[in-house]
C-alpha cells in the first residue's frame, strides 16, 4: 500500500457545522464544569478550591503566620491552575471579603479592597493564610484518603478534585458565575441556619423545602439589609431560581436646628462596589433635577466600622414619602436575581433548597464511609501488633533465648513466625518446644523484633496494654458506624454542632413582607423657559423675564436659544442623522451667567463627533414640518408628528455612505430654499419642489454637483423679504437669485 492510499484510509469525511458544534460544546463544558460553576459538593470553583489546597499543602494555617499572597499565587499557578494569576488573586481576594462572603475562607492582613468597590493592592503587598473555619471545615481528613484525588495539568502533581466539606458551603458562601451559556447566582446563608436544616434532613430524608425553611429563613447577606418579599422565598426555594427584594436599612435622626437626617446603616447586597456611588449620584440627581427640594447635604461617612450614609433634609420635609422616592427611584431597594446553578455529577444543574442538602449530606456519608473504613484498617492493624506485643512480654525469656542462639534476623523472624527452629540454640529441649509453637504473625514479628528493651518496664506494659483496650474500642466504634446508618448520622450530627458552637454568629439580613414603596412627586409647576446652548454646547434654561432683559446678549453669546416648558423635551437633531430627546427638567434652572452643563452630561448618547444642527422643543415639532438637506444635496420634508418618540435616541435621516446633514429646519413662513455648494454654485427654488418623505427615506436630488463638489450652507426666504448674506467677503442678496428648478446646477457667482 503506498503512502497516498494510506492518507486516503485515515481522512474522515464529515459536515464542518458538526466539527464546530462539537467543538463549541465541548470548550463549553469545559468552562462550565473546569472554571465558571462551583460543585454542589463543596461550594467551590476550581480555583477556589486549588488556592485553599495549595495553602493548606504549604502548610499557610490559622495559627501560623501571614505568606505573600504573591507566594501563593505563584504556587497555585505552577502547580495546578495554569490560567493566569490575576484570575486565582481575584478569588483569593473574594474568599477574604466579608462583605461580600458570609464566612470568608482565607484570613488576609493588608489591603484586600473595601465594599465601596476599592480594588485590593498588588499581590506583592497583600498577605494571607487560611481560616481555621477552612481547616476545620473545608480541608480536614484529607490525609485519611476521603476524597479522590487526580492528575494536575501537567500530571506532575496530585490534586483533590473535591474537598471533603462537613457543611453546605454553597449555601454559606453563595455564589456568581458567568459560564458559556449559563451563570449562576446563589445568596449567603446564615451558618447556624444552614446546619440546622442539614441536621434536619440528616434525621429525615423526607422533609420538604417548606419544613427545611423552619431553619433556612431566608439569604443572610453580610450587608445585611431587609428583604422584602418573604412570601416568595419558599417558591424561589422549591424552584432554585427566582428574584429577591432587598432595602437598606434606614434611620431617622434628628439635628440641631430640627433639621432631619435620614441614616442609612445597611444596604442591599447588590449595591455593594461601585454602586455605593453610583446611588450618592442619583440622590443628588434627584435634587439637581428638582424631583425633590427637601435635599440640604449629602456625605457619606462610611469607614471600617460599617456604613453610614447621612442625607440631611429641610425641616419641613415629608420623610416617609422621602424614603419611599429613594427606595423607587434609587437602588435603596434592589433585586438579587436567585439562579441556584452548580454542578452536581459532572453536569450543570439547577438545584433548590433541599437538593442542595442532599447533594452535600450525600457526599459527607461518602466522605464518613471511608474515612472510617481507613481509620478501622489502621486500628485493626494497631491491634494486631498490640496483642502480638503483649504475647511477647508474656514469654519474653523465651524470645531473648531464641534472638540470642539465632545467626540473623531472618531466623529469628523464621522462628517466630513459623516456629523453625533449625540452626538455633537454644538452652533446653524444652525451650525448643515451646519456641516451635509461637506462630505469631508477620506484623507482629516485625514489631517484636523492632521493640526496645525499656519497653519490658512495667509501666510500659500496663501503658501496652490500656492502649489495646482503647484500639478494641474505637475497632468497636468504627465498627458500628460503618455498619448503622444511625450511628454515622450521630457523627454526622456532632461535627456540625462543633461547628456551629464555634463559628455561628446572628442573623444580619431581616425577612420581612413590606408593602411596596409609593410616594407622591412633587407637582411641577407648569412654566414657559429660555433654552440657551452656547457654542460650546454647554446647556441652561433660564425664565423669561430674564430673556427680555438680556435679550440682545442671549442672542450674541449663545448658539441655539430655544422656548420650551419646563414639563417638556428638547430635541437635537445632528449630522449623522440621529434625534436625540432631553427633558427639561434635567436641564439646570438658574441666572443668565451660570455656565450650565455639557449637552453629553444629559444626554448620554450623544457623541461628541456630532454636530448639533437644530435644537427644538418636542412641542413645536408636531406643529410644523422639517426640511433635511445633506451635502450629497439630497433633500426631503418630513412631518413633525413623526418625531414625537419616547424613545431618548431615534434615527432622524437615513443617509448613503459618507454623507451627512448639513441643515434641518422648521418650515413656518418660508416659501424658497437657496442652496449653496463648496465651489460657489447657487441655486434657488420653490420649496413647493421638495416632496414629503417619511423619516426612514433618504429624500431627492436637490441640485446637480460636479464630481468633487459638495452642498455647504442651506438658506431660507420668505416671499418679499430681502435676505442678503456675506459671502467670500461680498454681499448676496438672496432674494435677487433667477429662482429655477429643483434638480438643476444653478449659478456660480465669482467674487
Amino acid at each position: 500500500m503506498n503512502q497516498v492510499e494510506m492518507l486516503e484510509e485515515n481522512i474522515i469525511k464529515t459536515e464542518y457545522s458538526e466539527i464546530m458544534q462539537k467543538s463549541y460544546i465541548d470548550y463549553a463544558m469545559s468552562v462550565i464544569v473546569s472554571r465558571a460553576l462551583p460543585d454542589a459538593r463543596d461550594g467551590l470553583k476550581p480555583v477556589q478550591r486549588r488556592t485553599l489546597y495549595d495553602m493548606y499543602e504549604l502548610g499557610i494555617r490559622w495559627d501560623r503566620p501571614y505568606r505573600k499572597s504573591a507566594r501563593i499565587v505563584g504556587d497555585t499557578m505552577g502547580k495546578y491552575h495554569p490560567h493566569g494569576d490575576a484570575s486565582i488573586y481575584d478569588a483569593l481576594v473574594v474568599m477574604t471579603q466579608d462583605f461580600k462572603k458570609g464566612l470568608p475562607l482565607i484570613d488576609g492582613h493588608g489591603n484586600f479592597g473595601n465594599i465601596e468597590g476599592d480594588g485590593a493592592a498588588a499581590m506583592r503587598y497583600t498577605e494571607a493564610r487560611l481560616h481555621k473555619i477552612t481547616e476545620q471545615g473545608l480541608l480536614t481528613d484529607l490525609d485519611k484518603d476521603v476524597v479522590d484525588f487526580v492528575p494536575n495539568f501537567d500530571e506532575t502533581e496530585k490534586e483533590p478534585s473535591v474537598l471533603p466539606a462537613k457543611f453546605p458551603n454553597l449555601l454559606v458562601n453563595g455564589s456568581e458565575g458567568i459560564a458559556v451559556g449559563m451563570a449562576t447566582s446563589i445568596p449567603p446563608h446564615n451558618l447556624a441556619e444552614v446546619i440546622e436544616a442539614t441536621k434536619a434532613y440528616l434525621k429525615d430524608e423526607n422533609i420538604s423545602t417548606k419544613g427545611l425553611m423552619k431553619y433556612v429563613k431566608g439569604p443572610d447577606f453580610p450587608t445585611g439589609g431587609i428583604i422584602i418579599n418573604k412570601d416568595d422565598l419558599l417558591e424561589i426555594y422549591r424552584s432554585g431560581t427566582g428574584k429577591i427584594k432587598v432595602r437598606g436599612k434606614v434611620d431617622v435622626e434628628k439635628s440641631k436646628g430640627g433639621k432631619t437626617k435620614i441614616v442609612i446603616s445597611e444596604i442591599p447586597y447588590p449595591m455593594i462596589g461601585s454602586n455605593i456611588s453610583k446611588f450618592l449620584s442619583d440622590v443628588a440627581a434627584l435634587s439637581e433635577s428638582k424631583k425633590t427640594l427637601d435635599i440640604v447635604d449629602i456625605s457619606n461617612q462610611s469607614s471600617k466600622e460599617g456604613i453610614r450614609i447621612v442625607i440631611e433634609l429641610k425641616k419641613d420635609a415629608d420623610v416617609d414619602n422621602f424614603i419611599n422616592m429613594l427606595y423607587k427611584k434609587t437602588r435603596l431597594e434592589d433585586t438579587f436575581g436567585v439562579n441556584m446553578l452548580a454542578i452536581l455529577d459532572g453536569k450543570p444543574e439547577t438545584m433548590g433548597l433541599k437538593k442542595i442538602i442532599r447533594a452535600n449530606v450525600e457526599f459527607q456519608y461518602q466522605v464518613a464511609t471511608r474515612k472510617y473504613t481507613n481509620l478501622l484498617e489502621k486500628e485493626r492493624e494497631k491491634r494486631e501488633i498490640q496483642e502480638g506485643l503483649i504475647k511477647a512480654c508474656n514469654v519474653i525469656d523465651l524470645i531473648i533465648e531464641i534472638l540470642r542462639g539465632s545467626k540473623d534476623r531472618a531466623m529469628a523472624k523464621g522462628c517466630l513466625v513459623k516456629g523453625e527452629t533449625d540452626g538455633i540454640k537454644f538452652k533446653s529441649r524444652e525451650s525448643k518446644v515451646m519456641a516451635s509453637q509461637l506462630m505469631f504473625t508477620e506484623r507482629q514479628a516485625d514489631a517484636i523484633l523492632d521493640m526496645r528493651l525499656y519497653k519490658l518496664i512495667g509501666l510500659e506494659i500496663d501503658a501496652l496494654v490500656r492502649d489495646h483496650e482503647n484500639t478494641v474500642a474505637n475497632i468497636y466504634r468504627y465498627e458500628d458506624i460503618l455498619s448503622r446508618k444511625d450511628s454515622m448520622t450521630q457523627v454526622l450530627i456532632n461535627e456540625l454542632d462543633i461547628i456551629k458552637k464555634e463559628y455561628t454568629r446572628k442573623r444580619r439580613t431581616v425577612i420581612d413582607n413590606c408593602e411596596e414603596a409609593v410616594f407622591e412627586e412633587r407637582k411641577v409647576e407648569e412654566m414657559e423657559l429660555m433654552l440657551l446652548m452656547d457654542r460650546f454646547g454647554y446647556l441652561k434654561t433660564i425664565d423669561l423675564s430674564t430673556y427680555e432683559r438680556n435679550k440682545e446678549a442671549v442672542h450674541n453669546e449663545n448658539k441655539f436659544v430655544v422656548k420650551c416648558r419646563n414639563t417638556g423635551k428638547i430635541c437635537v437633531f445632528t449630522d449623522i442623522g440621529q434625534l436625540h430627546t432631553i427633558k427639561v427638567s434635567e436641564i439646570p434652572y438658574g441666572k443668565f451667567r451660570d455656565k450650565g452643563i455639557p449637552v453629553d452630561n444629559v444626554s448620554n448618547y450623544l457623541s461628541s463627533k456630532e454636530e448639533i444642527l437644530m435644537v427644538t422643543s418636542q412641542s413645536d415639532l408636531n406643529l410644523y414640518r422639517l426640511v433635511f438637506v445633506t451635502a450629497d444635496a439630497m433633500v426631503k420634508v418630513v412631518d413633525g408628528g413623526e418625531f414625537d418618540v419616547n424613545k431618548k435616541t431615534v434615527s432622524a435621516s437615513k443617509l448613503m455612505p459618507e454623507d451627512k446633514i448639513i441643515s434641518v429646519h422648521i418650515l413656518k413662513d418660508m416659501s424658497s430654499i437657496v442652496l449653496r455648494s463648496m465651489e460657489g454654485y447657487f441655486l434657488r427654488f420653490s420649496l413647493d419642489e421638495i416632496p414629503e418623505k417619511k423619516k426612514a427615506a433618504i429624500g431627492v436630488r436637490a441640485m446637480k454637483l460636479n464630481a468633487k463638489d459638495k452642498l455647504e450652507e442651506a438658506y431660507y426666504i420668505q416671499n418679499s423679504t430681502d435676505s442678503v448674506i456675506i459671502y467670500k467677503e461680498k454681499e448676496i442678496n438672496l432674494t435677487a437669485l433667477k429662482a429655477a428648478k429643483r434638480d438643476t446646477k444653478g449659478t456660480k457667482i465669482r467674487v
